[in-house]
């Protein structure tokens, strides 16, 4: 709904059109309260400086429309299927959501990229599958260990186990021990989270392998 009200500003001289106030409304509605008023200025202001392309307009002003209607009609699809993918999930496999930050939808995708999880022998094994090893870099005699995630595998579970960390990282009661004991030694945000990220790989092979739900590990 918001998308289609910011499809009436799809130029620069639309933007201008209206005061900073009601763009800022839309923008932060449209945006799900991610931007406020800074970025609307800041929009307007970049908006005020464009080079006009005044022959060009129209052309430009319809693809941003069809562009915004097709994330409308993007966006009816996922309502429509999130309840679906919800009721197939607790059908099929119910503790995977009894891990902090993991719902349904990151739920499904996790379960849907491990598929068996007897196909791995250990938790490393589903970490490395995930991509979310540390990476080795090797030069002639030298062999050292980067701070950044290898990457292989499968990057839709890879995605999924670091957006459920984000979320694990500041609420579970045992990763969030362990994310700000990693910052407290001075790691970056990133490497703390894909500390977690690794961690929780371990959890998901525990929780799938027993079909037990999770309990965090408070000591």
């Amino acid at each position: 709904m918001y998308h289609r009200k910011l499809s009436k500003y799809p130029t620069p001289e639309d933007m201008l059109s209206v005061d900073t106030e009601t763009f800022t409304e839309l923008l932060s509605e449209a945006s799900r309260g991610r931007f406020s008023m800074s970025k609307a200025s800041e929009i307007q202001e970049s908006a005020a400086n464009t080079f006009g392309v005044s022959f060009t307009n129209y052309a430009f002003a319809f693809q941003i429309k069809q562009i915004i209607a097709q994330i409308n009609f993007i966006e009816k699809q996922l309502e429509e299927l999130e309840p679906k993918i919800s009721e197939l999930l607790h059908q099929t496999n119910q503790v995977i959501t009894t891990i902090t930050g993991i719902g349904d939808v990151l739920g499904a995708i996790i379960i849907g990229e491990i598929g068996d999880i007897s196909r791995f022998e250990s938790a490393p094994k589903l970490v490395a599958y995930a991509g979310l090893d540390v990476a080795i870099k090797q030069s002639g005699d030298f062999v050292g260990t980067q701070t950044k995630i290898s990457k292989r595998g499968s990057p839709y579970l890879r995605r999924a186990i670091w957006l459920a960390a984000t979320v694990a990282a500041f609420k579970d009661p045992a990763l969030s021990v362990y994310y700000q004991s990693l910052k407290a030694r001075g790691k970056y945000h990133l490497t703390a989270v894909g500390a977690v990220a690794r961690k929780m790989c371990n959890i998901i092979f525990a929780v799938l392998r027993d079909n037990k739900p999770y309990v965090p590990d408070i000591k």
